[in-house]
């Protein structure tokens, strides 16, 4: 995927930033080197055997041909999730990663039924996770909570377990519930049962809809499935009256653009909606997704937007902001994280409308 670069001043503005990630799933994150030692450690067969040959297995180059193709990418990896101390480690090398990129705040969505393998409870491994971010954020200063994910291709009771595994850690670094997996082939009218327990425990959500299928998928998960955030939501455009209506309520949809044009969910760049969104007051939040899969992180999308929709410094700011009020944060978590930005944006010499 050829990158138009933007102005280099306006890059180290870019990477100077604090910023936010709300979408950023947990084994789209493992780093070939960490692969490769987890695997050596459990004589688990990998497809080669030094870091640089492993990456072209772990990352989509350029776009894919749908959604499930770019999932594949996942295969390889999370036969080696499947204990405590890979858990950990993979949470808290995802925290050092985004402090290389500046993050101040990250929430890190994954499934806890899928790293059940060998043992462990859904609570378990949530468990783990969570005690890899809280180590993460003493050695690396990056706040983070976690999203536990419901999988489409999974029965109704693995996914009412994930729901009870994750009202039990509510408020101690979970943050809410998800759904993921194959968009085309489960839609979410599936799943108002499991989400409906979610909202009886108190549990807030946000669905992944609108990637592999249509505006309608968007509907059902803001009206079936009680979402209160939108995983994607790219495909918003094709229902005028949806988007109106998202515009209204202001649902944050949290937009991956590198991973959104990987998976087709639009055709290519030229195509991609999140301009017309911004100026159609559509509640925009920008996120990686997969880091690794997507060869990404928050400082290339952020230049992407800056290099291909001349996205300036107080705009992608004025993104980061909208992130900060999407985040599952209570008010005083939210006004620290703006207070860190705002300064900062002082300091680069970045003046946003409406901001002293």
């Amino acid at each position: 995927m050829t990158t138009p670069a933007p102005d280099a001043a306006l890059q180290q503005l870019i990477a100077a930033l604090p910023k936010v990630d709300l979408h950023l799933h947990l084994d789209g994150c493992i780093l070939p080197q960490t692969l490769l030692e987890l695997a050596r450690a459990e004589q688990h067969p990998l497809p080669a055997d030094d870091a640089a040959a492993l990456l072209p297995y772990m990352q989509v180059d350029g776009a894919c041909d749908s959604l499930k193709q770019y999932l594949e990418r996942f295969d390889l990896v999370l036969p080696l999730l499947q204990t405590g101390e890979a858990l950990e480690r993979a949470a808290y090398e995802t925290l050092q990663q985004s402090a290389a990129h500046n993050c101040i705040y990250i929430e890190v969505r994954f499934a806890p039924q899928l790293h059940t393998g060998r043992g462990l409870s859904p609570a378990q491994a949530i468990g783990h996770v969570l005690a890899g971010l809280r180590r993460g954020e003493q050695d690396f200063g990056v706040q983070a909570q976690a999203i536990a994910i419901c999988m489409r291709h999974h029965p109704e009771s693995l996914n009412r377990e994930v729901i009870e595994a994750a009202a039990g850690y509510m408020g101690q670094g979970l943050a809410a519930v998800d759904l993921a997996g194959d968009e085309a082939g489960y839609p979410p009218e599936l799943f108002r049962s499991v989400f409906g327990l979610a909202a009886e425990r108190g549990l807030p959500a946000t669905i992944h809809a609108g990637e592999a299928g249509g505006p309608a998928n968007i509907r059902e998960a803001i009206h079936g499935l009680g979402a209160v955030r939108i995983g994607h939501g790219v495909r918003l455009r094709e229902d005028p009256e949806l988007l109106d209506e998202i515009r209204r309520l202001q649902v944050p949809l949290e937009l991956c653009p590198v991973s959104n044009i990987q998976t087709r969910a639009v055709a290519d760049w030229a195509d991609y909606p999140i301009r017309e969104y911004v100026e159609q007051g559509l509640f925009v939040t920008v996120n990686t997704d997969n880091p690794t899969v997507s060869g990404t992180s928050m400082t290339r999308e952020y230049g992407e937007l800056a290099a291909r929709f001349g996205f300036t410094a107080p705009e992608i700011a004025t993104l980061i902001l909208s992130s900060i009020e999407a985040a599952w944060l209570d008010p005083a978590g939210k006004e620290a994280l703006r207070r860190q930005l705002l300064c900062s944006c002082a300091g680069l010499g970045i003046r946003l409308h409406g901001h002293a």
